[in-house]
């Protein structure tokens, strides 16, 4: 009998994510029993700065399911801790500038490969987004980005309710 085939998760690093911010997060990947490839991005001319600071790229309805079934045990718990604790550093302040109000961290992105659907994982995500987040329907959605909707208690897809309209 031969081994199944090792699960990989690709992750896309953000150029200011630090090693300590990544070791929790491939240590829980690893727990879970995927095999993380990291990424760092290069720097980037864009105008725009990246609206997310790590992406990881897995299949997303078998990672849910893994996730749920090992709720009980470390893996879960690593993950959820590693996601919360990611924060971009703040940048050097020249000394003329004035300090500006800090901003919300950017969030951690699951992207599946296969469809493209992204689901966003904010660093105030409340235990009931992750528990949902264990038995969601992947199937229902088409567009994404999934975002947890703290105000409504679910998950939802703002572009899937337009298309629906």
């Amino acid at each position: 009998m031969t081994d199944p085939e090792p699960l990989v998760a690709d992750l896309l690093l953000d150029r200011h994510v630090t090693p300590e911010q990544e070791q929790p997060l491939t240590d829980a990947l690893t727990a879970l029993g995927y095999s993380p490839s990291v990424r760092v991005l290069p720097p980037r001319r864009a105008v725009e700065p990246l609206t997310w600071l790590i992406l990881i790229a897995l299949p997303l309805q078998a990672f849910l399911t893994t996730l749920g079934e090992k709720a009980a045990e470390d893996g879960y718990g690593l993950l959820q801790k590693a996601i919360r604790a990611i924060r971009r550093p703040a940048p050097a302040l020249a000394p003329t500038r004035v300090p500006t109000p800090a901003t919300a961290p950017p969030p951690v992105v699951l992207q599946d490969p296969a469809t493209g659907l992204r689901v966003i994982l904010e660093h105030d995500l409340p235990d009931e987004g992750y528990r949902q987040l264990l038995t969601i329907d992947l199937t229902q959605y088409r567009l994404g980005p999934l975002h947890y909707d703290q105000a409504r208690g679910h998950w939802r897809s703002e572009l899937d309710e337009a298309q629906l309209r």
